[in-house]
């Protein structure tokens, strides 16, 4: 019986902790962006520079991922892979006023057009 009710006790916690699951609401003030094979809608983003939340919704079949590099190819912030049908809250803490591009860096998603350019003011 103890086992029991620790194990429904972890299942509880872990349901509690949340993550990038699907069913997650989107967050006031984010933007969101589609995720298919191959692209991201919109593939054009202007942000404020500083903290920056994206809602990534995954409509495609098959899981994909977003990887912000700046002009030099430095990787500003990388979601988690994102699960075909879910949705993922996306959160670059600091990015620097400038021009970067975003791709999925899941293997031949970018060489397919999954990319965009996103503009931090």
């Amino acid at each position: 019986m103890r086992r029991l009710a620790v194990g429904l006790l972890a299942v509880a916690l872990l349901a509690a902790c949340g993550g990038g699951g699907g069913g997650n609401a989107q967050p006031a003030g984010s933007i969101k962006v589609t995720m298919t094979e191959f692209a991201f809608n919109p593939s054009t983003l202007s942000v404020p520079s500083g903290k920056v939340v994206l809602y990534l919704v995954n409509a495609g079949s098959v899981a994909h991922d977003m990887v912000i590099k700046d002009s030099s190819g430095t990787i500003s912030g990388r979601s988690e892979l994102v699960s075909a049908g879910d949705s993922f809250v996306f959160t670059v803490s600091s990015l620097a006023t400038g021009k970067y591009t975003f791709i999925c860096d899941q293997p031949g998603h970018e060489g397919y057009g999954m990319k965009g350019t996103l503009t931090a003011t």
